[in-house]
């Protein structure tokens, strides 16, 4: 069941494997003030999915924000052909057999900037776009942020122990993934704008406070 974390925005996780390994996943719905529905890195969408995101709204856009969260895009396309679906920058490549209607840059589309802000955080090798819900002060991550360090495998929890991996955006991974730290210290400060109270991850547990500072703490080395 999608679960409301605040007031318009609900998060569904799910089981998902990557590279053999169980991270989990995350979509994060955002209900816009015209009652349409932003989807952050669709799930696999099945129906009893399907009647409660029609019960929600009807589903205005769709993101694939980083090059990793595209498995189930297709889908979506089928039962939501009025919407608009945008990719991570590079993703409309990797998955050129997808309609996409854009690919999403370092501003929000209009169709949803009056709730939602975005950002590059491209020097990541994963080129990801981060979102921020503004009345709630929710920032909304991909990959950014990643925290296995208390996922329920024993075997994922290892993995995590062996990278360092002992919060959000900690350990030995967030140095591998970031190719251009200049860069990378620009974005970051860029996001740290944002007073974000609360973080959304894809793969780890919600941070409910302190979100600004958790982002702060993760990146300090760059």
């Amino acid at each position: 069941m999608l679960q409301e974390v605040v007031p318009e925005v609900w998060t569904l996780p799910r089981p998902q494997k990557f590279w053999g390994l169980e991270c989990g996943t995350r979509m994060t719905v955002v209900r816009l003030s015209d009652g349409g529905l932003l989807v952050h890195c669709p799930v696999a969408l099945d129906p009893a999915l399907g009647r409660q995101i029609d019960a929600l709204g009807p589903v205005r856009a769709v993101v694939a924000s980083s090059l990793y969260h595209h498995l189930y895009v297709g889908d979506w396309m089928k039962a939501h052909p009025s919407a608009t679906f945008w990719a991570a920058p590079g993703l409309q490549k990797k998955r050129a057999d997808l309609a996409w209607t854009g690919v999403l840059g370092d501003r929000a589309e209009p169709a949803w900037a009056a709730d939602v802000d975005q950002a590059p955080f491209t020097a990541r090798f994963e080129r990801e776009v981060v979102f921020f819900h503004q009345k709630s002060r929710t920032m909304i991550c991909a990959d950014a942020l990643l925290n296995l360090s208390k996922h329920p495998s024993r075997a994922t929890r290892v993995v995590a122990f062996l990278m360092a991996n002992t919060g959000p955006g900690k350990g030995y991974l967030e140095r591998v993934a970031v190719r251009d730290r200049a860069l990378g210290r620009k974005q970051v400060d860029r996001l740290l704008e944002w007073p974000s109270e609360r973080i959304v991850l894809a793969h780890g547990d919600l941070v409910d406070r302190d979100g600004r500072e958790i982002l702060r703490d993760a990146y300090d080395w760059l």
